[in-house]
């Protein structure tokens, strides 16, 4: 338990201070990739056979266009609405989708497809909001309060899942709970363009997530425990730099059309 809060406080802590220093998308994008998840499957990796690994891979991934849909409700909503009523409909959101992905019981080959696809479908349909990359002031009584909600958060979502049913217990695990603290913290102090940009990096940062559970899945009935958790961390570290790459292209056409598009106010001399 002390291990899986500290995990969620340092991904947190992490991401809040890649968005201090490169902005909010920055931020979301470090806050998607499996830094809490891959960490503990790291660990469970180590006390459970291979086997059980491969379906806590495949659970997870049947949940992930459940998060993508978290994402898109809370972006949004947060065009319209305040924080509070954002949280709640991302999360109405996600468990709906999740109980009822969960219950068609889709085969392998179609959740990982669907893992996939999920954030690539998640970034087209996200609002779009003018919003320069830039460097975030996040005071350290803000840093020390999303910590501690995060660790509450997934205090209270362990201690639940502990006592509900089986599917339920599922469905709260995969809870997104960055997901949840960063845009709550995000929305009332810098607004909704930069909202929308964290949740906007949030689902680009879901690529990585889902590749790297996808590889592990591929690897564990191929190669040693060891070299298939390698493989994923692997296979997710190139997902996020391609991210990035992309993302830096992106913004440069964008400012070469900002360029291209100012009227040209120099005259020349007679």
């Amino acid at each position: 338990m002390l291990l899986k809060l500290a995990l969620v406080g340092a991904a947190v802590l992490a991401s809040s201070l890649a968005a201090r220093r490169f902005g909010h998308a920055v931020g979301g994008t470090l806050a998607g990739m499996p830094m809490i998840a891959g960490s503990i499957t790291g660990f469970v990796l180590l006390q459970e056979p291979p086997a059980q690994v491969s379906a806590i891979a495949l659970a997870t991934l049947a949940c992930l266009p459940a998060t993508i849909a978290h994402v898109l409700c809370f972006a949004w909503c947060a065009t319209r609405l305040r924080w509070g009523a954002a949280l709640l409909a991302a999360n109405a959101a996600f468990l709906s989708l999740g109980a009822a992905l969960l219950a068609l019981r889709l085969p392998p080959p179609a959740v990982c497809a669907a893992a996939l696809l999920s954030p690539l479908l998640g970034a087209l349909a996200m609002p779009r909001l003018p919003l320069a990359a830039a460097a975030v002031t996040i005071p350290r009584v803000e840093l020390a309060c999303r910590v501690i909600a995060a660790m509450a958060m997934a205090w209270l979502i362990l201690r639940t899942a502990g006592v509900a049913p089986a599917g339920l217990s599922g469905l709260l695990l995969a809870v997104p709970i960055a997901g949840n603290v960063l845009p709550s913290f995000t929305l009332p102090r810098h607004g909704a363009a930069a909202t929308v940009a964290l949740l906007a990096g949030f689902a680009r940062g879901l690529l990585g997530f889902a590749a790297f559970f996808v590889a592990l899945r591929v690897g564990l009935g191929r190669l040693s425990p060891a070299a298939a958790y390698g493989l994923a961390w692997g296979v997710a570290l190139l997902a996020a730099l391609a991210l990035r790459r992309t993302g830096d292209a992106a913004g440069a056409g964008a400012t070469s059309s900002l360029r291209a598009s100012r009227p040209w106010r120099r005259r020349r001399s007679p």
